[in-house]
Parts: C-alpha cells; structure tokens; sequence
C-alpha cells in the first residue's frame, strides 16, 4: 500500500453537529484511521454521554494499525471516557489524546499530515 491509501483522512471542517472528512463524507460523528473513517454511531456498542466511550468504540480504530487515538470529548466537554477504554490502549501500547472537539480535529489532523497512524472518534455537538 502507498502511504497515500494508509494515510489517515484530514477532517476538513468541524462545526456544531456538521463535520467534513476527507474522502469520507459528511456527518455528525465519525470514526477515522488509517485508510478511512465512516459515521461513528453510539448504539453499535451502547456508547451514552456517561460513562462514555467505550473500549469497543476503540477496537475498530486498532485493528486498522491505529499506534496513537484521539478522543474528542464534544464541544462542550459533555462526553466522557470511560476509565476502562484508557486502560486498554495504555495495555497496547497506544497514544491517547484526549480533548474537546475543535482541539482534538487539530490533534489529530497535525498527526494525520505528519504521517502518524492516528486513529479518532469524533462528537461534534454537546
């Protein structure tokens, strides 16, 4: 694979429940790694505000060959993560951001550009 293809995509806007993603679409949440990204929708692994998100949220991100994640917390900081979700990417080994939503599209995307393989969940709202 060229590193073009396993580049992770560049959020391209970020507003108030609207993202732009490179190559992916636009959406309210999304799941982006290395390759791509699709919606991230809450109900795949019960996901609520609290306690937050989960370890199964993660998984998908690690089995693209994420080494470093960025967790957006929303705009106003509403989402939690839940501890156990932390303790399993410290246990792999994994970069943890976490950061409310406008911060971490920049997290990431720096990392993204730089050629990271960063993985991220996005909550553009709340």
């Amino acid at each position: 694979m060229s590193s073009e293809t396993t580049r992770s995509p560049l959020v391209l806007a970020i507003s108030w429940g609207h993202m732009d993603v490179e190559d992916v679409g636009v959406g309210k949440d999304f799941k982006l790694y290395p390759g791509g990204g699709r919606p991230w929708d809450w109900s795949e692994t019960g996901t609520r505000h609290s306690p937050g998100v989960q370890p199964d949220d993660v998984l998908e991100l690690l089995a693209h060959s994420a080494t470093t994640v960025v967790l957006s917390r929303g705009m106003q900081l509403q989402l939690q993560v839940d501890p156990r979700t932390l303790r399993l990417l410290e246990e792999r080994g994994v970069t943890v951001h976490v950061a409310e939503t406008t911060e971490a599209v920049q997290i990431y995307n720096d990392l993204a550009t730089s050629g990271t393989a960063v993985a991220g969940l996005f909550h553009s709202t709340c």
